[in-house]
């Protein structure tokens, strides 16, 4: 007989967390996602195709590195990379890609419907559609869209059409907004290929699946490489996708410290934040119940960070959940120490990572510090950061952040 919280998580809910509150519309094409899941993802042919794809097209397994340099400069613990930056695409969003587009090939759609913010979703949307032969169409805010010129281009380059939404705060949250509209008017021919753990049921859960392979892959890794498992793992959380893909395969190992790094942009006593764990309430945003940064009426409020990917007014439902029970803990970084942590690792380690991943890093130095050589920190390094070269650079040049 199923455990209470078996039958919670059965239902799309993490606690009080997720659900799925959608105008009637949407119901119908949720319930057959719910269904066609729960079934596929059973069927040993499904995962071996899958596992095939993220071999042969992505590059799976990509390294546990060691950053040897990295560790010296910190003068604590050894902190190790998983890099998801060696993924074809350039960060983990190829795996959650890779896997909706499977089911949408099932499902018999023949569009690919996408929302992103630092592009990298766009582009692993982009890619598997090409690579499955189904037409597609990125929403992206209108401010993303100049911070990532490089990445708006490539998804035109590989065929997708790439609509610049003009509503709102032109980022993240309205792109979300736009994508979801133009499903629900085109269920019957798309598919919407949801890039991080939010949304309503069971996005979440998918996407908690499809990107635990990241920490299924460093279980086995740092065991190979240390003899045990990590004493930390450390991930940037904006909607929380490569985070909980990491830290989902650890969570029932007491031994093991979670710890989640939101973005503080340029401080979290200022209103200039995407912080929604650290400073948010629960509420309801695109059609699941999360913590969120909303004001007294239940609006969400307009949220910011120097990383595109990170500036969501809501986290995952899975992270709200484990935020609450205190398996996980979550911190924050801001604009300034996630831009001297994103010339730092290029410097000390030849890798330029991604603006989002860079959250990361910079916390696990500030904890490395802290601890002795004999610790071991897994960071997610997510992404890599030639979609952000010339965002930073246009920063230096203007004096910002100095």
């Amino acid at each position: 007989m199923a455990t209470k919280k078996e039958e919670l998580l059965r239902e799309g809910f993490f606690g009080d967390y997720g659900g799925r509150f959608v105008p009637p519309p949407l119901e119908k094409p949720l319930q057959e996602l719910t269904d066609a899941f729960q079934r596929l993802r059973e069927q040993p042919s499904f995962q071996e195709e899958l596992a095939f794809h993220l071999k042969h097209f992505v590059g799976r397994p990509n390294p546990l590195y060691l950053a040897e340099r990295l560790t010296d400069y910190a003068g604590g613990a050894k902190i190790f990379l998983k890099r998801e930056d060696l993924n074809h695409t350039g960060s983990h969003k190829i795996n959650n890609a890779m896997g909706q587009a499977l089911l949408a090939r099932e499902l018999g759609k023949k569009r690919l419907i996408a929302e992103t913010g630092a592009g990298q979703h766009g582009v692993a949307t982009a890619t598997v559609a090409s690579f499955f032969d189904l037409e597609c169409t990125v929403f992206m805010g209108a401010e993303d869209v100049i911070r990532q010129q490089m990445n708006v281009f490539r998804m035109e380059l590989l065929g997708a059409e790439v609509v610049s939404v003009e509503t709102g705060t032109r980022t993240l949250k309205d792109a979300v907004d736009k994508a979801l509209e133009t499903y629900a008017g085109d269920f019957e021919n798309s598919f919407y290929l949801l890039g991080s753990a939010v949304g309503p049921h069971p996005y979440p859960t998918i996407v908690r699946d499809f990107q635990s392979i990241i920490g299924r892959e460093a279980r086995e890794q740092i065991i190979e490489a240390t003899g045990k498992l990590p004493d930390y793992l450390v991930a940037c959380v904006g909607g929380g996708s490569n985070a909980i893909g990491l830290f989902h395969p650890f969570l029932e190992d007491d031994g093991v410290a979670i710890i989640g790094v939101e973005p503080a942009g340029e401080g979290l006593g200022t209103n200039q934040h995407a912080a929604s764990i650290s400073r948010g309430s629960p509420g309801i945003i695109h059609g699941f119940k999360c913590y969120t940064l909303q004001d007294e009426k239940g609006q969400p409020l307009p949220v910011h960070s120097i990383a595109p990917g990170l500036d969501y007014p809501g986290v995952g439902p899975e992270h709200s959940y484990l935020r609450d029970t205190g398996r996980i803990s979550y911190e924050s970084i801001t604009d300034r120490e996630a831009l001297e942590t994103f010339r730092l690792l290029s410097k000390e380690e030849g890798i330029i990572p991604a603006l989002e991943s860079a959250h990361a890093v910079a916390y696990a130095i500030r904890l490395a510090k802290t601890l002795t050589p004999e610790k071991t920190i897994v960071v997610n390094l997510s992404g890599r950061g030639d979609k952000d070269v010339a965002q930073v650079a246009r920063y230096e040049e203007e004096g910002l952040y100095k």
